[in-house]
């Protein structure tokens, strides 16, 4: 067979560091079958013995082609053995090539609505790979990432040949980590985001039982996958060694659990979280300056993004979209990041119906941004370290950080300095009302906040190429670039 270039001894001891010019993926080491390494820019898969059968039988089914045809699911390549050799250590015997994606985000930055089609994209794929009799050994959402507002699933080490008789073992994995912060959000109205940044193992049917009521006893879903497994977890230790023979003695088939498979996606598809508004829902609709200011804030980011194409563009505050959109005239990528979820949520809705797929929305706060965590602080990234933008959009925020979340403004400036980047930077006056309204919540006067030391503080780090005051007369834009 293919994969079996190289005889592997069973004396021959695991490989526990890849060669010097190769770099495993610090996320991905729980799969022991299944390691995503990197190497000058491109991403590929080392996949053992038996991660390699499963690929071999499984990629060759129409499901698995017709999503790689639609985008859904990440495209694979066999890579030549000959120039992977130094990979093909024990327990490793072929290594696969995937598309690198211009960005990776996780589950807790993002919507409901984001966090609800992956979770359809994951029971989807599991219902065709069960036709063909194959199974998907992990539900993590980490699995999945968003190009654009579409969902597409990246871990292909995680299909395996199913075993007749066996329930699907990753369904507690589903439930803690897609369907609890779901019904959380639909019926609750509690941002799951908190929960899921909280544990990479998401929420316990013990911790999400104990947030509904009696009354949520009867919602869809609730006694079922929330309440039973909670008191079957507490009450019954399950032992997954005898679990396959104890299924199959009670008649347990592969259609009845398709039929629970399909039950989840209505479920899950019937979730609805709508909230009326949130305090920056109407932000641009209801705001005078915002208002007033809009069109020739427009005709300003439209001139800068023109100037050239843009690689990566972050819109950090970025409230509805409307300069995301502009900006993604002339980019490959922009990240649309705000920390209002439902602002957030609603742009997520409106880009999918229109088919966007150069911006990607973000539930986050940059003065809270997401932090590397997990194992040794690695398994999960910091928000700065998975990409670099050649373009920020920094409009209408930075008094929000400096009078709202306390920050330095120095720091700030360092912040947006360190990123390196081409700048649209909007400095609101003192005598704003929105910054009328922060400063009489404050004890203290804020005395650095003034024009003349942003500018001195921009000035050392930027080059102003371009400066607008707009029509409120209390708001300015600047272009930026790097000294």
């Amino acid at each position: 067979m293919f994969w079996q270039t190289i005889v592997m001894s069973a004396a021959t001891p695991p490989c526990i560091a890849p060669p010097a010019d190769w770099q495993y993926d610090p996320g991905s080491f729980r799969d022991r079958d299944s390691r995503v390494l990197l190497r000058d820019g491109r991403v590929y898969r080392a996949l053992s013995q038996t991660a390699a059968e499963d690929w071999q039988s499984i990629s060759q089914h129409k499901f698995w082609q017709r999503h790689q045809a639609a985008g859904s699911l990440i495209g694979s390549e066999l890579v030549d053995a000959a120039h992977t050799a130094a990979l093909l250590e024990a327990p490793y015997v072929a290594v696969l090539e995937h598309p690198r994606l211009p960005w990776i985000s996780y589950p807790y930055e993002w919507t409901f609505q984001m966090l609800q089609a992956a979770a359809l994209l994951q029971l989807q794929l599991l219902d065709e790979a069960l036709a063909v009799d194959a199974i998907l050994k992990d539900a993590t959402p980490y699995n999945i990432q968003f190009q654009g507002t579409r969902p597409i699933f990246i871990d292909v080490g995680s299909f395996t040949r199913y075993t007749p008789g066996m329930p699907w073992l990753a369904y507690r994995q589903f439930c803690q980590l897609f369907l609890y912060p779901l019904l959380l959000q639909a019926y609750r109205g509690c941002d799951f985001q908190p929960w899921l940044r909280g544990s990479l193992s998401g929420m316990t049917p013990q911790q999400c039982r104990s947030l509904f009521s009696w009354t949520d006893f009867w919602r869809r879903g609730v006694f079922s996958h929330v309440w039973l497994h909670a008191l079957m977890e507490r009450n019954v230790r399950v032992d997954n060694s005898t679990l396959s023979s104890n299924m199959r003695a009670t008649g347990f088939t592969k259609e009845m659990l398709q039929q629970n498979v399909r039950g989840l996606r209505r479920l899950i598809e019937g979730l609805r979280w709508q909230p009326r508004r949130s305090r920056w829902s109407d932000y641009d609709q209801c705001a005078a300056p915002v208002q007033s200011d809009a069109a020739a804030k427009e005709a300003f980011v439209q001139q800068v993004t023109q100037r050239q194409h843009w690689t990566q563009v972050w819109d950090v505050g970025c409230n509805r979209g409307r300069y995301s959109r502009i900006a993604a005239e002339q980019a490959d990528l922009v990240l649309a990041i705000d920390f209002d979820h439902l602002t957030v949520d609603t742009l997520f809705a409106e880009l999918a119906e229109a088919g966007e797929r150069r911006v990607i929305p973000l539930v986050m706060n940059l003065a809270d941004a997401s932090p590397g965590w997990g194992w040794r602080g690695t398994e999960r990234q910091r928000f700065e370290d998975r990409g670099q933008p050649d373009l920020l959009l920094m409009l209408a925020v930075l008094h929000h950080l400096v009078l709202g979340e306390n920050l330095r403004l120095a720091d700030v400036i360092d912040w947006i300095a360190e990123r390196q980047s081409a700048v649209i930077l909007e400095f609101i006056d003192r005598s704003d009302p929105q910054v009328q309204t922060l400063l009489a919540h404050r004890s203290i006067a804020e005395p650095d906040y003034t024009r003349e030391h942003f500018e001195c503080l921009v000035q050392a780090r930027f080059t102003i190429v371009e400066q607008r005051e707009l029509p409120s007369l209390t708001r300015t834009l600047y272009f930026l670039v790097p000294r």
